[in-house]
C-alpha cells in the first residue's frame, strides 16, 4: 500500500509535513521520505523503517528539510520520493498505486526517446521513475500526468511538487483517495483526513476520479476535472484504513461496526451458543465490537497484541517472516480463553495459515470452541490496484486452492461465479471445506452485499475486484 501528506505554506512546513506524514505509518511498509522546497531548492531525506518508526528514522533531518513547500510518503516497497530534472524543470514526486504494465510502458519508452532508469529494488524498476519517465514524454506537467492515468494499467494517485506548487492527479478510478485541507498558514494534501485535521486544517475538497489539481499556499485550483466512474477500493474499510480514517464520507470504525452487525444478523449461532466474541487485533475488534452489539453476545479480549516493537505483520516482505511475527505478537489472556466458546472476527482470510494457527493457538489454551467470521467476503482474486496482497498466483489464495481441488486448475468463470454466490451450493461447499481445513468449530464470512451496503455508498462506486473479479 503506502500513503503521502503534502503541504503549501506561507511559512516553514516542515513541522505539519513531518507530523502529517507519521500519520501514514499504518499504510507503509519499507520506505519513507520527505523533500521540501524553499530558498535552497530542494531537498530530501529517505529512510529504511522496516526495523524503526518513521519518527525516530527522520528526527535528525529536521534541520535540514528546510522550505514552505514539501512532500512525504510512507512507502510499502520503493524509495521515494524522488527528485527528477527534465525539460519541465526540476519537480519532486512520490505515488501510491500499481503499475500491471511496467515492461510494456518500458519499452515504448525505449523506442521513442533515449532514456535510462537508475532507480531500482531488488532489480525491479521503481514505479516512481516510471511515472516521471511518463510525464517526461509530453510537454507539459498537466499533459503528462494525464499520459500517465491512460497508460497506466493499474492504478496511480500522484503528487508532484515544483517551485511553483504542488499538482494532485488522484489515479484514474479513484481508487486511492487525495483530500486537501486550509488554514489560516496556507493548504495541504494528504491520504488521510485525520492526518491533516489533527495539524489544524479543514478538509475544503476531496479530488474526484482522475482529477488534477495544482496546490499553493493561496489556494488549490482545480485544472482536470473528474470523471464520471469511480471505483475506490473496498479494502480500505475493510483492512487498510486507521479507525479515524474516512473515505467518500463513511468513517472507518463505523463501517467495521455495521459489518458486523451484518454478520450477527445473518449468523445461525446467538447468544445461548456462544460465551464472547473477540476480534484479531487490530483491524478485527470494531468488526468484533458491531457484532457484539447487534448479537447480544458478550465482547473481550482474550489476546492482546503487543504493540510497542511489533509492526503489523503484513510488513516483512518473506510470507515465512509474517507468519512468523504474526504469532508471536500476539499475547494471551488465558483466563479469557479457557473453556469458552469463542466467535472470532478477523479482517479477512488470504493464504489462511495466519487465522489457522490463531484458532490453534485458541485450542491449545483451553478454548471449548473457536468459531470464525472473517469480515469480508472470501478473497478470489489477486488485487491488480494497490498491492494488498503479493501473492504471485492466485493460487496462494485458499479460496482458489480449494476450487482448484474441486474443479481442477482451468476452472471457468460461470463456474467460479457460482463459488462467488453466497447462496449457491459450490460457495457453501468451498466454505465447509475450507472450515474442516483450518479445524474451525463453524465458518461463516461476510457477504459482499452487506459489504458494499456498509460503505453507503452505490455497488458500481466501490472497487471489488479482490471479491467478485469484476473491474
Amino acid at each position: 500500500m503506502g500513503g503521502f501528506f503534502s503541504t503549501a505554506l506561507k511559512e516553514e512546513c516542515i513541522f505539519d509535513l513531518f507530523y502529517g506524514t507519521d500519520y501514514h505509518s499504518h499504510l507503509g511498509t519499507r520506505r519513507a521520505g520527505i523533500v521540501t522546497y524553499g530558498k535552497d531548492g530542494f531537498v530530501r531525506a529517505i529512510h529504511n523503517i522496516e526495523n524503526s518508526p518513521f519518527r525516530t528514522k527522520f528526527t535528525n533531518d529536521i534541520e535540514e528539510l528546510k522550505g514552505y513547500m514539501g512532500l512525504g510518503c510512507i512507502s510499502d516497497y520503493d524509495p521515494q520520493p524522488l527528485v527528477v530534472r527534465s525539460h519541465h524543470g526540476t519537480y519532486a514526486l512520490t505515488t501510491v498505486g500499481r503499475i500491471n504494465n511496467a515492461e510494456k510502458l518500458v519499452s515504448e519508452i525505449f523506442q521513442e526517446s533515449n532514456v535510462h532508469f537508475m532507480q531500482q529494488t531488488n532489480g525491479e524498476l521503481n514505479k516512481t521513475e516510471l511515472v516521471a519517465a511518463l510525464i517526461n514524454q509530453k510537454e507539459n506537467l498537466i499533459d503528462g500526468l494525464r499520459y500517465v492515468q491512460e497508460s497506466i494499467d493499474g492504478s496511480m494517485s500522484i503528487m508532484l511538487l515544483t517551485p511553483t506548487g504542488i499538482y494532485l492527479s488522484r489515479d484514474k478510478y479513484g481508487r486511492t483517495p487525495i483530500n486537501v485541507g486550509k488554514k489560516e498558514e496556507g493548504y495541504c494534501a494528504s491520504f488521510e483526513t485525520y492526518a491533516y485535521e489533527k495539524l489544524g486544517y479543514t478538509g475544503v475538497h476531496e479530488l474526484g476520479p482522475g482529477e488534477i489539481d495544482i496546490m499553493t499556499p493561496e489556494g488549490c485550483t482545480v485544472l482536470v476535472q473528474p470523471g464520471k466512474k469511480k471505483k475506490i477500493c473496498t479494502f480500505l474499510w475493510t483492512y487498510y484504513g486507521y479507525p479515524p480514517s474516512r473515505y467518500e464520507g463513511m468513517n472507518v470504525e463505523k463501517f467495521r461496526y455495521s459489518c458486523g452487525a451484518h454478520m450477527a444478523s445473518r449468523d445461525f449461532l446467538t447468544k445461548e451458543d456462544l460465551d464472547t466474541v473477540a476480534g484479531v487485533p487490530d483491524s478485527g475488534i470494531a468488526h468484533a465490537i458491531g457484532y457484539s452489539n447487534a448479537s447480544g453476545v458478550p465482547y473481550s479480549r482474550p489476546f492482546i497484541k503487543y504493540t510497542p516493537t511489533w509492526p503489523r505483520s503484513f510488513m516483512p516482505t518473506m510470507q515465512t517472516k509474517r507468519n512468523l511475527i504474526a504469532k508471536m505478537k500476539l499475547i494471551p489472556i488465558e483466563e479469557l480463553v479457557e473453556n469458552k466458546r469463542l466467535l472470532l472476527i478477523d479482517d479477512s482470510i488470504v493464504r489462511g495459515t495466519q487465522l489457522r494457527e490463531t484458532a490453534e493457538f485458541l485450542y491449545d489454551r483451553g478454548s471449548k470452541e473457536v468459531h470464525v467470521r472473517p469480515a469480508c467476503p472470501p478473497i478470489m482474486f489477486g488485487c491488480k490496484y494497490i498491492s494488498f496482497s503479493r501473492s504471485t498466483t492466485e493460487m496462494e489464495l485458499i479460496a482458489r486452492r480449494i476450487i482448484a481441488q474441486e474443479e481442477g486448475a482451468d476452472v471457468s468463470r460461470s463456474i467460479l461465479d457460482e463459488y462467488i454466490d453466497p447462496d449457491s451450493q459450490r460457495y457453501q461447499k468451498m466454505i465447509d471445506i475450507m472450515c474442516k481445513q483450518m479445524g474451525f468449530s463453524s465458518l461463516q464470512f461476510l457477504r459482499l452485499d452487506d459489504t458494499v451496503e456498509a460503505t453507503g455508498l452505490k455497488k458500481e462506486d466501490v472497487c471489488t475486484y479482490c471479491w467478485d473479479g469484476k473491474e
